[in-house]
């Protein structure tokens, strides 16, 4: 066993108590709506909580604990885990496995999207029984401003008691639920599944309300999700805790309103009835704070989720930032904005937690659809016995395809919102992948050795003005043998650019996290060079910084001469210049496309005009680099027919 795996199992103390403030805030805060939502407007009897309670029990047995904690955990990607993670392990074995990642994705991060305001609304609200006149969407959206605002100063110092305070969350579930089960111990014969089954085929809306049922579980993905941050081991162990603390707390709502049997809830919300008097305001702050970390997992998660994106092509290169240096502290300015004006999008379109609870769910029950296929393939190609595989893609396709089917009731409640965002960040990946295949496919490469001897005379011919000392060029070219033709286009034909020596940097994203390495290939001494970076996928780019420091071992190597080559700076062992040339393409009018090359094809470069350019995207500093237009001639049009006229 690698040492990276005994890492995922090892569990401490402190892990526990971190994994319990990182990753179960999700499904750990869906008491405060679930039973609300399966009641709904419903008359209250004890088929209808018998059969939720039961419904919700086997949902975070089957769904929550057999599939994500006890299999998918073991599918991690060098011990990163998520639909993308998960994608990168088994996307050399057919290609096909791309529309189940793209659209895993996308409704993951539009889920992203409706949780905080759903999460949020639900504990404020609980301010209505104290103070019943309150406006409680100003404080809503403040809550959420504020929560975006800070997270580009880093989450750190605020992390650290997110632990702490789940844990005083998840003891409150469970005493709150234990005060009114001890009045009821035979609320624990929901246990029995065939309360389930009564209330799925025989009551009238029974199959319906599985759609609310499956609030109890969508914040599973995120414990895959967030496998790196805490590891297997320490999921495992806390999860136990947090489903006996989950499970109380529903069995005690579930005792409430067996109480209030024939009656209607009438806008109670059953979490709250469960605390006396004296403890609302302390419940309701609790809440709220819960609700808070919560909120940030899945702002912290969307970031992540966007990073890997952009490894496997799906996404434009956004700048990725590290606000302070916690290892995996991430930080994504345009997706934390697009974030924000969603969920303030949807906190003043649906104004309160009951609407949004009509609308939740849709998008998430497609991720885990999605992580189902690419799990039964990944269990495929690591030889697991193929009847388990079978049984396990049935098992999972008939519940969450249940699930989906009851969902979509709610696609006219709002649902069509979640269905909506989805559909535009799956169209973005989309038309990134795509675009990326066709301009890879008609990229040129050349032997970089055809051009030695050019490159080493223009460096001598004295008749060219001297463009820089050290003239670096950004190259996408794996091999050390290889460059693209259009950088040799740009030095040697579009302005010929004399420099002394001539390096060629290529960055490598490796499928390990946080790999940081590079190797110099000295292709021509004094004359050429190329540098290869591997870096890992949520590494910072840097190049400039990590350039420089390649830069000072090979001239304590004395591989290098950096000195200026101007005979009076040399004199006083001046450092020469460097100048950085980044080739940032357009799409030339001399196409010839098939129509939906073409739509693709201006489709992507609309996109890129709201992103970062590429010399941004490589940390470059601005005052040294010379960004180059060139044209993308991917089919060029021929048969043109002109006529001289003498």
């Amino acid at each position: 066993m690698s040492q990276n795996h005994k890492n995922l199992d090892k569990v401490t103390a402190a892990g526990l108590l971190i994994t319990l403030g990182i990753i179960f805030g999700d499904i750990g805060t869906s008491p405060l709506y679930v039973m609300q939502a399966i009641i709904g407007k419903e008359k209250i009897d004890d088929e209808i909580v018998f059969g939720s309670l039961s419904l919700i029990f086997w949902t975070l047995t089957l769904q929550t604990t057999l599939k994500y904690v006890v299999l998918i955990l073991r599918a991690d990607n060098n011990g990163e885990g998520g639909i993308f993670a998960l994608y990168a392990l088994v996307r050399r074995h057919a290609k096909w496995l791309t529309i189940p990642a793209i659209i895993g994705g996308s409704t993951l991060l539009a889920d992203g999207i409706i949780t905080p305001p759903v999460s949020v609304a639900s504990a404020i609200e609980g301010l209505q029984l104290v103070y019943p006149d309150i406006q409680t969407i100003p404080i809503i959206i403040t809550i959420i401003t504020i929560l975006f605002l800070v997270q580009a100063f880093g989450t750190n110092l605020v992390g650290k008691a997110f632990g702490p305070i789940m844990f005083i969350w998840f003891s409150m579930l469970a005493i709150l639920g234990l005060r009114q089960i001890i009045n009821e111990p035979a609320i624990f014969s929901a246990l029995n599944p065939y309360h389930a089954y009564r209330l799925l085929f025989f009551h009238q809306d029974g199959f319906w309300l599985l759609g609310s049922v499956f609030l109890c579980t969508t914040g599973a993905e995120a414990l895959y999700s967030d496998l790196g941050h805490c590891g297997r081991g320490n999921i495992r162990i806390s999860w136990i805790y947090v489903k006996i603390c989950l499970l109380l707390n529903y069995f005690g709502q579930g005792v409430w309103a067996i109480s209030m049997h024939g009656q209607y809830l009438d806008g109670r919300k059953p979490f709250y009835q469960l605390m006396p008097d004296w403890f609302l305001l302390i419940g309701i702050g609790i809440a709220t704070m819960a609700t808070i970390i919560a909120s940030q997992a899945l702002i912290t998660g969307s970031y992540t989720l966007i990073s890997e994106a952009i490894r496997l092509t799906f996404w434009p290169k956004v700048r990725l930032k590290y606000p302070s240096d916690h290892k995996g502290q991430l930080y994504i300015r345009s997706i934390n904005w697009l974030l924000w004006a969603g969920c303030v999008g949807v906190v003043l379109y649906f104004k309160e937690s009951a609407n949004m609870e009509a609308a939740y769910g849709l998008a998430i029950t497609l991720t885990m659809l999605m992580t189902t296929i690419l799990a039964a393939y990944y269990l495929y190609t690591h030889r697991f016995n193929k009847a388990w595989i079978v049984a396990f893609l049935v098992v999972y396709v008939l519940i969450e395809g249940a699930f989906l089917a009851a969902n979509m009731l709610k696609f006219t409640h709002g649902g069509w919102v979640s269905v909506l965002i989805a559909s535009v960040i799956a169209l973005v990946m989309i038309i990134w992948y795509r675009s990326n295949i066709i301009k890879n496919r008609l990229t040129e490469f050349v032997k970089l050795e055809r051009y030695i001897d050019g490159l080493k005379e223009l460096s001598k011919d004295e008749s060219i003005q001297k463009y820089s000392t050290h003239l670096v060029y950004m190259s996408n070219a794996h091999r050390v043998s290889e460059i693209e033709s259009k950088v040799m286009y740009s030095i040697f034909e579009k302005r010929p650019k004399r420099a002394d020596i001539y390096w060629f940097i290529h960055v490598d994203i490796t499928d390990e996290p946080y790999t940081m390495k590079y190797k110099v290939n000295i292709i021509e001494p004094d004359d050429v060079i190329k540098v290869t970076f591997k870096l890992g996928f949520r590494v910072e780019q840097r190049i400039n910084l990590y350039f420089r420091k390649v830069i000072e071992e090979m001239v304590k190597r004395k591989e290098v001469d950096i000195r200026s080559r101007y005979e009076s700076l040399s004199k006083q062992n001046v450092t020469g210049d460097f100048r950085f040339v980044v080739l940032e393409r357009y799409l030339s009018n001399e196409n010839k496309l098939p129509f939906w090359e073409r739509l693709t094809m201006e489709a992507y470069f609309f996109i890129k005009g709201f992103t970062n350019s590429e010399d941004k995207w490589f940390g470059l500093d601005t005052s040294n680099v010379k960004v180059e237009k060139v044209p993308l001639i991917l089919r060029p049009i021929d048969n043109i027919t002109l006529e001289r006229e003498d």
